[in-house]
């Protein structure tokens, strides 16, 4: 059910991006900022909160385990001192 939810928070996000209605339109947000323009600040935070969502929902925990690798130890057998 999680997954679902998250392929359809990005599919959302995805049909906001093509924003076809604000092409001919003249109008201002706060008297002088473009409506496109402000469409595309607010659809860039609302992309950011989607990306840090991902982040904590969808991010593979595997690779966070990963121990560190010492290549001499291997080599030699011995273990190394300092």
């Amino acid at each position: 059910m999680k997954k679902l939810l998250l392929i359809l928070m990005v599919a959302g996000v995805y049909v906001l991006h093509q924003d076809y209605w604000n092409w001919k339109s003249a109008d201002l947000v706060f008297g002088f900022l473009p409506v496109g323009l402000a469409y595309h600040a607010g659809f860039s935070v609302v992309a950011a909160i989607m990306m840090a969502v991902l982040v904590k929902f969808a991010w593979p925990k595997h690779l966070e385990d990963v121990q560190p690798h010492d290549s001499a130890e291997e080599k030699t057998g011995e273990e190394r001192r300092p």
